[in-house]
């Protein structure tokens, strides 16, 4: 085993250590931080716990590695909407369409956030890069809120990361409370034709309040 691991770490570092990351997510997203097994996660990788340890030292490195991963591939998709090119109002229906295709998409982001929130964000804290990776979402707005503002598309006065944070709240509930909300009202939210009215829904909704001045 040990030479298997000296011959794959020499050969390909980097597929070993996102191989690690991507099975590591599962685990913590199913089992949380104390739950989570990191002997289930070497053998779903055919590696072992030393070959982790070696990576990322401890479990709770890994978990965070896994975060900053998380909001990593989030921030990067966003970049790649090229919303710069866009007219203001149509640059913020792709960037909410997107935090909300994505959210529905990538379920285990959301149980990751939702499980760092019951730890109070004590391992968040550590990270010397989930700040700065999530500088690029309000800069992005700032900007949309901003050419709209100049072209008359919006009127209202609103901080970026207040309208994060409206965008943000619709799209994360519907997958965090999904289970909970669809045994009480018996309505699946992921049906077709309610995805897409609640996408439209939450666009209509942040357009309309932004077009209206107080």
């Amino acid at each position: 085993m040990e030479k298997r691991e000296q011959v794959s770490r020499k050969n390909d570092p980097e597929r070993t250590r996102e191989n690690i990351l991507a099975v590591a997510t599962e685990e913590f997203a199913a089992h949380g931080l104390a739950g989570a097994r990191v002997d289930a996660i070497a053998e779903r990788t055919r590696t072992s716990k030393r070959m982790i340890y070696y990576y990322f030292i401890s479990k709770e490195d890994l978990y965070l590695a896994v975060l900053e991963k998380a909001y990593r591939k989030i921030r990067s998709r966003e970049a790649d909407l090229q919303l710069t090119e866009m007219q203001p109002v149509a640059a913020l229906r792709t960037l909410i369409s997107n935090t909300f295709d994505y959210d529905e998409n990538h379920p285990d982001f959301v149980r990751l956030v939702s499980g760092e929130n019951i730890l109070l964000a004590a391992h968040m804290r550590r990270s010397t890069e989930i700040a700065d990776l999530n500088v690029s979402i309000i800069r992005t707005l700032t900007d949309i809120l901003e050419r709209g503002k100049a072209d008359g598309s919006f009127q209202r006065e609103i901080d970026a990361i207040d309208l994060h944070l409206l965008i943000s709240a619709f799209c994360f509930f519907r997958v965090s409370n999904a289970h909970t909300f669809s045994t009480i009202f018996q309505r699946n939210l992921s049906e077709t034709a309610t995805y897409e009215r609640h996408k439209k829904m939450i666009a209509d909704a942040v357009i309309t309040y932004l077009r209206l001045a107080i």
